[in-house]
């Protein structure tokens, strides 16, 4: 399929627009501390870019997994157990001005945290709504009526509520639209699969922990840290573990952008401390759930049945005569990062073994922010030509399948890239 040399020009220029950077660096950290928090990072999205279609090409279908919106921390432990911490150390007056303040930053962030861990923030609520209301305007063909719906998520609640939260972003534009939708365990082969293989891998005994552990020791680095907040250095060689207490703070410090509270834990750790701490979750995610070589492929084998769903959801769409619509899937940072890795995407793909550079080539924040979504949409013309185009978090990308007409792929060649990672 051959298009004119304007077009291409075009869209060779949107690929120098919209490709991803990979990687990351201090002085990006540093102009964005919210990064930091890597897959904690809230959705920074906030206008869906697009490519116009060659001449004649329609959408009319959207196959889409997206991971849920921002949340609160995973459990109410991770407020409730520093906040003991620092009201046990204020009760043996160890703390130093600075640690009082942040301790009564830490009780009003409770007021709101308290009973939350795990679930969907408002935030990560209105994230959804606002992707969905992105996707039907820009693509306004896929719903029309008649439209095909279908939507799923894992048995987790917070997905369950980021998929409702999109359902109502889609209706609130379109009224009419009927969306089936389903949260049970039918659909989780697929939506947040995770073989009996790749589970030894991810465990202690895994070839990742070892080097992990080394890295995280020698990047957590809290003596500064301790002695602003500590006024009594007994007591902390008493009652402190100075390295657990830092990433105690860390974890405060990131989830804060996906709160509804303005209170701001980022003056607690440096910009140079936060990026020494990401760089160590980075390496666990990237070691858990992508391609790190010694897990030998396994976690991002993850991903082919949901490539398999993905595949036979488009060829039953494009078999309906006049056939249109949208499979909209909820899950988890785990499920879109082994995605992303077994499609090979620009950015979300490394060899590197090694912790200390992996930040040069692998970002996390950059694949699975809070809410990351990946959309493939398809268009055809009349006679009956298909391309698509991926996006990802509402970013046109590329991935190893010949064309001349990025960020647009001829159908035959993507399905049957598609077909083979499945198989492999």
């Amino acid at each position: 399929m051959k298009i004119s040399r304007i077009f291409l020009a075009a869209a060779i220029a949107a690929c120098s627009v919209f490709g991803m950077e990979a990687g990351a660096t201090l002085e990006e950290i540093k102009a964005t501390p919210e990064k930091a928090g890597g897959v904690y990072y809230a959705y920074p999205v906030s206008e869906s870019l697009n490519t116009p279609a060659p001449e004649g090409f329609k959408p009319f279908y959207i196959s889409h997994y997206g991971r849920h919106g921002s949340r609160y921390l995973i459990s109410d432990r991770d407020y409730s157990d520093l906040i003991a911490r620092m009201h046990h150390a204020a009760e043996h007056n160890a703390l130093t001005p600075f640690g009082l303040d942040v301790m009564a930053r830490l009780d009003s962030i409770w007021l709101e945290a308290r009973g939350r861990g795990g679930e969907l923030s408002p935030l990560g609520a209105r994230q959804h709504r606002a992707i969905a209301t992105r996707m039907y305007k820009a693509f306004p063909e896929v719903f029309a009526p008649g439209a095909d719906m279908y939507a799923s998520s894992t048995t987790v609640m917070r997905c369950a509520h980021s998929m409702f939260a999109f359902i109502e972003g889609l209706k609130e534009q379109n009224p009419s639209l009927e969306i089936p939708r389903e949260s049970g365990q039918r659909n989780m082969d697929f939506l947040n699969y995770h073989s009996p293989e790749s589970g030894p891998f991810s465990s202690h005994d895994g070839p990742w922990y070892q080097t992990w552990k080394r890295f995280r020791q020698e990047q957590t680095r809290p003596e500064r840290l301790v002695a602003s907040l500590f006024s009594d250095p007994e007591y902390v060689a008493t009652w402190i573990d100075p390295k657990e207490l830092m990433w105690q703070f860390y974890w405060v410090a990131v989830d804060m952008q996906n709160m509804e509270t303005q209170v701001s834990f980022m003056d607690v750790l440096t910009p140079e401390e936060l990026y020494d701490l990401w760089q160590v979750f980075n390496f666990n995610f990237f070691s858990c759930n992508s391609s790190y070589a010694p897990a030998e492929g396994h976690f991002v084998k993850n991903a082919s049945n949901l490539v398999r769903d993905i595949i036979a959801c488009a060829d039953a769409c494009i078999a309906k005569e006049g056939g249109h619509g949208a499979t909209l899937r909820f899950g988890h940072d785990g499920n879109i990062i082994p995605l992303t890795a077994l499609l090979k995407l620009d950015g979300c793909y490394s060899d590197e073994t090694a912790p200390e550079r992996l930040a040069e080539s692998w970002a996390d924040f950059k694949i699975s922010p809070m809410a990351s979504n990946l959309q493939i949409v398809f268009f055809r013309n009349d006679a009956g030509e298909i391309i698509a185009k991926i996006m990802l978090n509402e970013r046109e990308i590329s991935l190893p399948v010949d064309t001349d007409m990025f960020p647009f792929y001829p159908w035959p060649a993507l399905r049957g890239y598609l077909s083979e990672i499945a198989r492999s």
